[in-house]
């Protein structure tokens, strides 16, 4: 059931059905009709038809003549996600070095306190979470927006496949402790350190997620 807060109900619907998508708890081949969403949602059906357009328009589901699937993201989506984090995210956690705040820093370290607490209770939900909140400081304090814009959508897309790959043994731990190692390089301000250690984060988060998408079949598995 939706809650109305001062958002328009559009964004509401949307901001859950993205979420749902994107975590699995609507998998891919779902069938989406606004009769049903309106019923379970408890919203008129003018907010859901405008969600769906614009998942429709993110590619997340598609219009076909019995309702809207979901088709979520592929597996040459993630390969496409993180070709660009390679390209880019390098690019946006030096100039976070050379540009980040107290605030930025103290946010940082709250953020890798909390995830190594949950990540010695297995908590990957929590990580993964924490691990949102850390690549998002690191795009704002990067000072370009364009840079921003680009790459916190692509981390968030990702949400599922992150999670998943939390689970596999020893990772979550590595997980954070990368997330430690790239404060720290932040913090002293050495930039190169941080180029390559945020490098071997995003090889080692991918070579996660392509070994869970192995065992399973394929993303839609997941």
């Amino acid at each position: 059931m939706i809650e109305y807060k001062n958002v328009s109900l559009a964004n509401q619907v949307y901001d859950e059905l993205e979420l749902k998508i994107l975590s699995g708890a609507l998998p891919k081949g779902e069938i989406l009709t606004e009769k049903k969403l309106s019923q379970e949602m408890g919203v008129s059906r003018t907010p859901i038809r405008e969600a769906l357009s614009r998942l429709v328009f993110e590619r997340l589901i598609k219009e076909t003549q019995t309702g809207n699937i979901v088709i979520g993201i592929s597996d040459k989506d993630v390969d496409d996600a993180f070709e660009v984090k390679r390209r880019i995210e390098i690019l946006a956690t030096r100039w976070a070095c050379e540009n980040i705040t107290e605030k930025g820093l103290a946010e940082l370290e709250s953020i890798v306190d909390q995830q190594e607490f949950f990540a010695h209770k297995g908590d990957t939900f929590k990580v993964r979470d924490f691990d949102t909140e850390f690549h998002d400081v690191i795009y704002r304090e990067c000072g370009s927006s364009v840079l921003e814009g680009v790459l916190s959508p692509i981390h968030h897309k990702l949400m599922k496949f992150r999670r998943a790959s939390l689970e596999i043994e020893h990772r979550i731990m590595d997980s954070v402790q990368e997330h430690r190692g790239i404060y720290e390089a932040i913090k002293a301000g050495e930039a190169d350190k941080v180029d390559s250690l945020m490098l071997i984060h995003l090889e080692h988060a991918y070579n996660s997620i392509v070994e869970v998408t192995r065992k399973t079949g394929g993303t839609e598995e997941i």
